[in-house]
């Protein structure tokens, strides 16, 4: 082989393995040279680390990690610490990308070649954890357990990476991008799938004044997508992210996790996680010793609590639960049959599982929502799945969220249902949900300036998410900042056209600024039908066409008698007050969900000096 590969000021020559920068020798390590020397050879397109662990060690069994670490050393030698020039981009979870521009060359042809080999030995496989037993698809419970070892470990660098005297640190913020499934089955797509929900979780709950976690919503969208890490560090405003995936390899499953530095993409730390299966009752307890020892070692007094006392759950009950989760966030209707199936069997298999009952109460919540039970039998159901949650895990911030829902759109018990929500904030105060949830009630009760504040750390929690976005807009809109409402909104809907209520919200910002044309053509948009219709009276009303606003309002009724409260908000819109109270009685009666923002709707500012308006306040036990 008599090629040279030049690529900026480097000469890399594969006959005589060496590298040579302006005639100077490059040392590279063996293996460091052979991963570059297939980079040069595959330049600007992606290159998967399971390309580049073939390439370079053939059929031999080598943990990822030592990739990442040769990666690290090239990047070292070859200088790549900018941004704008780096030569080795890491793609996320994929693997890497070769971006200078190579040209080939005859060795003849060139005069001069500076010798560059070190003699150096390649770094041994990481040890295995203690043996543990289990078949695979019981062993996502166990994985868990790595899973706090890889919080304590990673919120322990960030504590000691540095010397100096102590002050205040400033908050970190790490995205736990989606687990890889490697496992070559796609029916694991759910355990991957858990396991970062879980990752995401325990992170966050470790250290939230010092690290920020990004939230799972904003993070998926990264599950199938080739960005650049340093895109993605720009898009979730991080300095760190983790990469994990899932391997399978005969009766082992492997966990293999990667903390990376955003802005030099170096590899800070790394860790695999090997186990057998044959026993499924030792896994939990050799790794749970380790995590005890890491924590002891790593975290302060005020933080163990976050990873200790955890209720040993069956491995077979994890299992059904993380199905249950995957399930629920496929959000179809089918989808959320088979998430009830799967939850119910978690608590059947582990009666004592709170966050299982969580789960469950949820979803039963949300089938009375939407028609699929009965409204009361959901309810009730809802009401004593998270009942028993609570009775089991008192500070568990999933059922406090769930309560808190029950309390405020089934009891109407606004003050009760915003201590449940503000319980789970103080409980998860890197949980985003938890937020965005204090902030609706603080909204509703008309807290404005604390519901802001709560969103805004909701939304920075979970920046790609559409409903941060939207709620963000649903707040100013109520506090009239509509030009920020209506740029909040539409970014919700560039990142999810179908967020609820993106397209009728932003009917209404558009009202409330006297642009009642566009309002007209954003419902268009709109997919369903009675929503859709609603904008029609309320739009003509403001275009002075009245006719046409009570011919669409007594279509609208005659369709639609059940959305009691949006027809009160088109009477009081049209100064109807007389019409508007009729029907807001009528609401009451049915327990309309709407009601819960009666007190800071602005399509009912017409009504506040009524004094009908203070007494159905009272009626429906709003604080004053």
């Amino acid at each position: 082989m008599n090629d040279l590969y030049r690529f900026g000021p480097f000469v890399l020559d594969p006959r005589r393995r060496m590298l040579s920068r302006a005639d100077s020798p490059v040392v590279l390590t063996p293996k460091a040279f052979d991963v570059l020397f297939f980079l040069v050879q595959n330049p600007n397109r992606l290159v998967t680390k399971e390309e580049l662990l073939q390439a370079v060690w053939g059929d031999t069994f080598v943990e990822e990690g030592n990739l990442a670490q040769h990666i690290s050393h090239l990047r070292k030698a070859l200088g790549d610490n900018s941004d704008d020039t780096r030569l080795i981009v890491t793609i996320a979870r994929k693997g890497y990308q070769f971006t200078a521009n190579v040209t080939v060359a005859d060795a003849a042809d060139t005069a001069r070649q500076a010798a560059a080999q070190a003699p150096t030995t390649e770094p041994l496989t990481p040890a295995v954890l203690a043996s543990a037993h289990s078949h695979w698809w019981k062993t996502s419970l166990a994985l868990i357990s790595p899973v706090i070892l890889v919080g304590a470990g990673l919120v322990s660098w960030m504590h000691f990476r540095a010397p100096g005297p102590a002050t205040s640190p400033k908050k970190v913020m790490l995205a736990v991008l989606p687990f890889q499934n490697l496992t070559g089955d796609p029916q694991k797509e759910y355990l991957a799938d858990g396991l970062t929900e879980e990752m995401i979780s325990q992170l966050g709950r470790l250290s939230p004044g010092q690290l920020g976690v990004i939230a799972r919503t904003s993070v998926m969208g990264y599950k199938h997508s080739n960005e650049r890490l340093d895109q993605i560090g720009r898009d979730l405003s991080v300095e760190y992210v983790l990469e994990s995936s899932l391997r399978e390899s005969g009766d082992r499953l492997r966990l293999t996790a990667q903390l990376i530095h955003i802005k030099d993409q170096t590899h800070i730390w790394s860790k695999d996680y090997d186990y057998p299966a044959s026993d499924i009752l030792s896994v939990e307890d050799d790794v749970a010793d380790a995590v005890a020892k890491e924590i002891r070692v790593r975290l302060t007094s005020q933080q163990q609590p976050a990873l200790g006392h955890s209720y040993p759950v069956n491995q077979e009950a994890f299992d059904a639960y993380l199905q249950g989760f995957y399930f629920f966030q496929r959000n179809t209707n089918a989808d959320t049959e088979m998430s009830v199936k799967y939850y119910e069997r978690a608590t059947q298999l582990d009666p004592k599982f709170a966050l299982a009952w969580a789960g469950l109460s949820r979803v039963r919540h949300w089938q009375a929502n939407i028609g699929l039970l009965p409204v009361e039998e959901g309810r009730r159901l809802a009401r004593q799945a998270v009942e028993r949650a609570l009775a089991l895990n008192a500070n568990l911030a999933a059922a406090h969220i769930e309560m808190g829902r029950i309390q405020q759109q089934d009891d109407f018990d606004w003050l009760a249902s915003d201590a449940s929500f503000q319980r789970a904030v103080v409980l998860e105060p890197g949980n985003p949900e938890a937020a965005r949830m204090a902030a609706y009630s603080a909204l509703n009760l008309g807290r404005f300036d604390q519901a802001l504040e709560l969103n805004r750390r909701a939304a920075a929690l979970d920046p790609l998410s559409p409903n941060s976005w939207e709620a963000t807009a649903e707040i100013e809109f109520v506090v009239g900042q509509l030009d920020q409402a209506e740029a909040d909104a539409k970014k919700a809907l560039e990142l999810n056209p179908d967020v609820w209520p993106g397209h009728i919200l932003m009917c209404k910002i558009y009202l409330m600024q006297g642009r009642p044309q566009d309002a007209l053509r954003e419902s268009a948009l709109e997919r369903y039908e009675p929503f859709r219709q609603n904008v029609y009276p309320l739009a003509y009303y403001g275009l002075g066409r009245r006719g046409e606003s009570d011919a669409a309002l007594t279509d609208f009724i005659s369709k639609y008698d059940r959305y009691s409260f949006e027809i009160a908000q088109i009477y009081a819109f049209r100064n109807q007050s007389d019409e508007a109270f009729q029907w807001l009685d009528r609401a009451y009666a049915r327990r309309d969900s709407g009601l819960i923002a009666v007190k800071v709707d602005p399509f009912l500012k017409s009504l506040h000096q009524d004094p009908r308006f203070a007494a159905l306040l009272k009626k429906l036990n709003f604080p004053n």
